[in-house]
């Protein structure tokens, strides 16, 4: 299978110097594309200057992680799109292992490898770790990774296993699976829109993977700190606009009633906690999505799917209450 690993950029030159040599080294077997968006660095120039087998795709504005993969992906031509952070460094053989997945099964349409915290090896990393889940409510979990509570990689995870979401920092994606299902939807901007096309993708009968022989290490946050309230904005609203969009009958409206009152607490947590400005981004967030419900509510009529999406109803219970805090215990 042809093969194109596409690095999305926006003024990240620092990035790229530190973690491009691993991809340029270890992914022969595919072409590597700098997809940037719009940046006014030199970070282009950088590229073309020092990894000159880099093919350069120039966005002609920043539209976020959603509209600068779609402009950055409509005229490749290979079979698999491997969309990956600037802030990952990569392993020898770390294609390979997750490209045969895809040709022993052709339903496997998504899949990610293992993704570890590059500043803690040992430790599996916030966004994706072993592969992800949601509940009933919208809120996504990880096998490896549950709200902040990260586990040590122990091999516990070394394996090939089905998952609800892969992770947009490392995502393998089969080429004519990703536009049959429409591509990333552009007005989420950022956050949660693979789980948003994992979920559209699932719909159609398409498998998504995780596999552990496979691996990766991610610095997380460094386009996006986890402390900023544009993050608890997208991640509020979005998980909203998944849940409208995707889930079929009145299961939809119940959980999004139950999500906002669940937001509420966690705004008023975030109030007593001294961090105002998150408190005001669960307001912005819910505002913003209510602006959104026409014309989600024209998306639905689409993409809405009778597909059980959770395997648990509420990891808010089962973590905080129950004070299960591994993906084993639940």
């Amino acid at each position: 299978m042809n093969v194109a690993v596409v690095i999305l950029n926006w003024n990240g030159k620092d990035l790229l110097e530190k973690f491009l040599p691993s991809v340029v080294r270890f992914s022969t077997e595919a072409t590597i594309y700098l997809a940037d968006n719009a940046s006014t660095d030199d970070s282009v120039a950088f590229v073309s200057e020092f990894f000159p087998s880099v093919k350069i795709i120039q966005n002609k504005i920043n539209g976020g992680y959603a509209k600068g993969y779609n402009d950055a992906l409509k005229n490749l031509s290979e079979e698999i799109f491997v969309l990956l952070n600037s802030d990952v460094e990569v392993t020898e053989n770390w294609l390979q292992p997750v490209i045969s997945e895809f040709e022993k099964d052709n339903s496997v349409v998504a899949a990610q490898p293992k993704i570890l915290d590059y500043k803690n090896k040992e430790f599996f990393e916030y966004a994706g770790a072993a592969g992800g889940f949601i509940d009933k409510y919208g809120y996504p979990y990880c096998r490896g990774r549950i709200f902040d509570t990260l586990e040590k990689d122990e091999g516990q995870y070394n394996d090939v296993s089905n998952i609800f979401w892969a992770s947009g920092a490392c995502l393998f994606v089969k080429a004519d699976a990703f536009w049959q299902a429409g591509g990333f939807d552009e007005d989420y901007f950022a956050h949660q829109e693979e789980i948003d096309l994992c979920w559209r993708l699932q719909s159609k009968a398409g498998k998504i993977l995780y596999v552990g022989n496979s691996k990766i290490y991610h610095v997380g946050g460094a386009t996006l700190a986890t402390l900023n309230p544009k993050k608890t904005f997208y991640n509020f609203r979005n998980s909203l606009l998944n849940i409208l969009k995707n889930a079929k009958g009145n299961q939809a409206f119940t959980s999004i009633f139950m999500r906002m009152l669940l937001d509420g607490l966690a705004a008023f947590q975030f109030l007593f906690q001294g961090k105002p400005q998150h408190f005001i981004a669960i307001l912005k967030a819910h505002f913003s999505f209510y602006l959104l419900i026409p014309k989600f509510l024209q998306k639905r009529k689409k993409y809405a799917s009778k597909m059980k999406y959770f395997l648990i109803k509420s990891i808010v219970f089962q973590y905080f209450i129950q004070k299960k805090k591994v993906f084993n215990e639940l």
